[in-house]
């Protein structure tokens, strides 16, 4: 089989596939299996602030109830470690001495004192890297989008600088202008940048007339987006892209590497097909490559970039024109569709 070798924030990969942040990657032996099927990499499962603030909320009702009595063994160690978030560090401890392939640890939190605290903590475990989830819903109407990014940018900024291991940064597709934003980032230092982002949804059960909670799995297709931005990114920031949301199978990691993509997140491709669909991925790569005769990765990726093709700017595939290009020709085009 060909080398599908690639480089995702200066380490090194056997494969551009990562299994990204889920229940699958919390699981020993589920990661054991992932790694036999040839994984690149994985996301730990995300540490999410509510975790630590439900833990320190159990923790202070306890001591609540021995004040008194303990009053001066709980002023004594104040920074008694939550057992939830110590159980999950040490699980990610694990999950490094086990497995050969790099891990990647995942948080995802609010409170600045809380993204610097624990950055640091996870970095201790001896991870490879850490992925900042900064998925924000905005809830309050008078924060402007300006303030609400420059807040991110200073926190990633200090994140940066305090810790030696590589970070990533995972974003929604929410942001005014994403080229900016993603700019800005790289110039504070960020290597690498996954692009998108899906978080649940809420939903409202009509019978019971209530909401409810949705496991909503991505879909085949899903990756477009990324695949816009990453081809609009390659050659011009330093920091690596890795295309997330919507990718089963080989031929959609290929679209994503030619257009720019230094790797790939699956997760949704997994839960529905198992986890030898990574080797299956792996496999497809490889296949193309020899058709293609390439020997690897490096020698295609970013040739459908919009760096490399639009060099006199005249190119209107990644731009509006496109989008009324195919207004334009929609009948040519559900004549050619495979329905």
């Amino acid at each position: 089989m060909k080398s599908i070798e690639t480089t995702y924030m200066g380490i090194r990969l056997k494969s551009p596939v990562i299994l990204g942040a889920s229940e699958l990657s919390t699981d020993s032996d589920k990661l054991l299996r992932a790694e036999e099927e040839g994984v690149g990499a994985v996301v730990f499962k995300s540490l999410f602030e509510e975790q630590i603030q439900m833990e320190s909320f159990r923790l202070d009702e306890k001591i609540s109830q021995y004040d008194e009595i303990y009053a001066e063994s709980v002023t004594h160690h104040p920074n008694v470690e939550h057992a939830e978030v110590e159980y999950y560090l040490e699980k990610l401890r694990r999950a490094k001495e086990k497995l050969t392939v790099p891990v990647i640890a995942s948080l995802n939190c609010v409170n600045e004192s809380t993204w610097f605290h624990y950055s640091k903590l996870i970095e201790e475990t001896g991870v490879d890297a850490i992925e900042l989830n900064l998925y924000q819903i905005p809830v309050r109407f008078d924060l402007d989008a300006a303030t609400i990014e420059q807040q991110q940018i200073s926190l990633v900024g200090v994140i940066r600088q305090q810790l030696t291991i590589p970070v990533s940064v995972k974003l929604s597709s929410d942001y005014t202008n994403i080229l900016h934003f993603v700019k800005r980032l790289d110039d504070a230092g960020v290597n690498g940048l996954v692009l998108f982002n899906a978080f649940f949804q809420p939903d409202v059960d009509i019978r019971r007339e209530e909401h409810r909670r949705a496991f909503n799995l991505s879909h085949r297709g899903e990756y477009k987006q990324s695949l816009r931005y990453a081809g609009m990114l390659f050659g011009r920031i330093n920091a690596d892209v890795c295309s997330s949301r919507g990718i089963y199978t080989g031929e959609d990691a290929v679209k994503l590497l030619l257009s720019g993509a230094s790797s790939v997140q699956v997760v949704s491709t997994v839960y529905r097909n198992g986890l030898e669909q990574i080797g299956k991925i792996n496999r497809e790569i490889a296949d193309w490559m020899e058709r293609k005769q390439y020997d690897s990765i490096d020698q295609f990726r970013g040739k459908l970039s919009d760096s490399v093709l639009n060099k006199d700017n005249t190119l209107i595939i990644y731009k509006r024109a496109q989008y009324i290009d195919t207004l334009l020709h929609s009948d040519r085009l559900l004549e050619e569709l495979e329905w």
